[in-house]
């Protein structure tokens, strides 16, 4: 059993299910040309007429997994997977050009009108928190519901920790794999160092820069290493959309105008029922990041997972997510009524 702290101590939880729902084939599946070069996949399953939900994946970059469908309760609701600009089935393959975060807020918009949705749930971890934000800010009356996990924020410090040496010193076996690749004399700001080789001529230059690059993102994800997510930074196709995809991103801050403007922008969507989900070990997206959200919107649930790291799929985080879901549907339910 995995515990949980909540920022609701008066509050009691009500029994719901907290199990991944069983795995579901879509229904419909197809492509959207969101841009001139840019053609977005799109996958829909569960049920048809139910509550539209889209799911926003990490990276940027990572792509949609199978398994992403699992957290959604398939007879309530209507889950809409899409893979962001470069990444997945998407094409053109890690392409950065026309690709930044205001370019997938309007993809997001595109999808939904493409399916004719007039308003959605959205749920996003990690890379997906910080585009779940900058949407539902943008765009806050479409939204019906928010589910954030391992928040990310895109603010400098949190860069820092990550690519600047802050996590190696809780992973420095797993950290001298990632400096060493560049030579003493670039390691100032290893984002720019990486960001020179994954945009090099040579591709094979671009393929090893990327392995490691996700290889140290995989080995720090979990509390407990998951060598079956590690295994995924000797893959060169996924690997060189994740790490030329986020490297791109956090070269350029995010495209957010300054440091803190999701923070900044939280009256927009203070109103909507929204699920903070973050573990205590995060190491790729840690807490004070979670905890700094949480101060802005206190009326969001905040629930900390206190034997979890980063990923969506450790079992103290599962539970939380589809619990989370589980919530936002019984309000749906209960509006309905």
């Amino acid at each position: 059993m995995s515990a949980t702290e909540t920022m609701e101590p008066n509050k009691a939880v009500a029994e719901v299910n907290r199990n991944l729902y069983p795995l579901i084939e879509p229904y419909s599946t197809g492509f959207l040309k969101v841009s001139n070069i840019h053609t977005i996949y799109w996958e829909q399953s569960g049920n048809p007429s139910g509550h539209p939900a889209v799911f926003l994946h990490g990276g940027p970059g990572g792509g949609t997994t199978p398994s992403n469908r699992r957290f959604f309760d398939p007879e309530f609701y209507r889950i809409i997977l899409f893979d962001q600009r470069g990444a997945g089935k998407s094409t053109p393959h890690a392409c950065l050009e026309e690709n930044t975060t205001w370019d997938l807020v309007s993809d997001i918009e595109k999808l939904r009108e493409h399916l004719e949705i007039p308003e959605w749930q959205v749920f996003g971890g990690s890379w997906g928190s910080t585009l779940a934000l900058a949407y539902s800010q943008s765009h806050p009356e479409k939204v019906t519901g928010i589910v954030l996990r391992g928040i990310f924020l895109l603010r400098k410090k949190e860069l820092d920790w990550f690519y600047e040496g802050g996590a190696a010193a809780i992973y420095p076996d797993a950290w001298e794999m990632f400096r060493d690749h560049i030579p003493e004399d670039e390691r100032q700001c290893f984002i720019s160092a990486y960001s020179k080789r994954l945009n090099s001529d040579d591709l094979e230059t671009q393929y090893a820069a990327a392995r490691l690059w996700t290889t140290w993102e995989m080995m720090t994800a979990h509390l407990l290493p998951n060598e079956e997510n590690i295994k995924r930074g000797e893959d060169n196709k996924f690997s060189l959309a994740f790490a030329r995809i986020e490297n791109h991103y956090f070269v350029n801050k995010g495209f957010f105008p300054n440091d803190s403007f999701l923070l900044d922008n939280i009256d927009n969507i203070r109103h909507i029922h929204t699920v903070i989900v973050q573990g205590r070990y995060d190491m790729c997206c840690p807490m004070m990041s979670a905890w700094d959200l949480h101060k802005a919107w206190p009326e969001a649930d905040f629930r900390i997972v206190a034997d979890a790291g980063h990923s969506a799929n450790e079992p103290g985080i599962v539970a939380e997510l589809v619990a989370a879901n589980e919530k936002i549907k019984n309000i749906i339910k209960n509006k309905d009524l």
